[in-house]
């Protein structure tokens, strides 16, 4: 099985050495293809990149629309059977992520696998502040703005060719949008691994701050309404509640 890893940057330099190290830790026989999109870095992000040529097969560096435009690039450049997002900011937590994903792909003959990140302050990478669990995940739970962990979200390059890719048409959401549409409306299968995958550091855009939080609740009810499926705003409230609890447990 061949894995294709996209990353996007854009003035990475300060994370970006902990993700691309992290990929190349990955212990795995299959194949790794690894491409990194940069927007058109000029912080030193790209020099820091060209001492990581054995691992980066391909770098595009150019101007975009946005992380979501970005994402769409590297996917229609990857060749592997499967395909993974890792953002410049996140970094794989131990070196069996792949080799797991790739065992679960060739035992359950799934189109979709995922698991569970963890969430660290960016002063301190050892300490868990929040644990995200995909585990409670199921297509209907999307109304309820429940989806699983982008960052441990691995499908096959089939599916974005035959369903599409990210919608730029949302600024905060594309990601919920492609996860109703695989998902809920084309109906995907998938499972669940039960894996810590990757290590995000908080600020996030999602939760940057209440303006982005109005603004992705309202886009993600709008991505349920346009792919078939029902929800309002306050279903979708339900999911910050959870987020509570996620804390509490850690």
């Amino acid at each position: 099985m061949k894995f294709s890893i996209v990353t996007t940057t854009y003035n990475s330099v300060a994370t970006v050495r902990n993700t691309v190290e992290s990929v190349a830790a990955q212990v795995f026989d299959g194949d790794i293809e690894y491409i990194v999109v940069d927007g058109g870095s000029t912080d030193g992000t790209l020099e820091l990149l060209a001492h990581y040529t054995d691992v980066v097969d391909i770098l595009v560096s150019e101007p975009d629309n946005g992380l979501y435009d970005a994402m769409n690039k590297g996917i229609q450049l990857a060749t592997g059977d499967v395909v993974g997002i890792l953002n410049s900011d996140d970094f794989y937590t131990s070196d069996d992520v792949l080799a797991t994903i790739a065992a679960e792909f060739e035992r359950k003959n799934v189109d979709a696998v995922f698991g569970d990140i963890h969430f660290v302050n960016p002063n301190d990478l050892d300490k868990c502040v929040r644990y995200y669990s995909s585990r409670v995940f199921t297509p209907n739970a999307l109304r309820f703005g429940f989806m699983p962990a982008h960052p441990s979200f691995y499908v096959r390059r089939e599916c974005y060719r035959r369903y599409g890719c990210y919608d730029l048409a949302y600024r905060i959401a594309s990601d919920y949008d492609l996860m109703v549409r695989f998902f809920y409306k084309h109906k995907i299968t998938y499972s669940y691994i039960k894996k810590d995958m990757v290590t995000m550091r908080t600020g996030g855009l999602s939760t940057k701050n209440l303006k982005n939080r109005i603004l992705i609740t309202t886009e993600d009810v709008k991505a349920c309404r346009k792919n078939g499926m029902y929800s309002n705003w306050l279903l979708m409230s339900f999911k910050y509640f959870y987020k509570v609890f996620e804390i509490r447990l850690f």
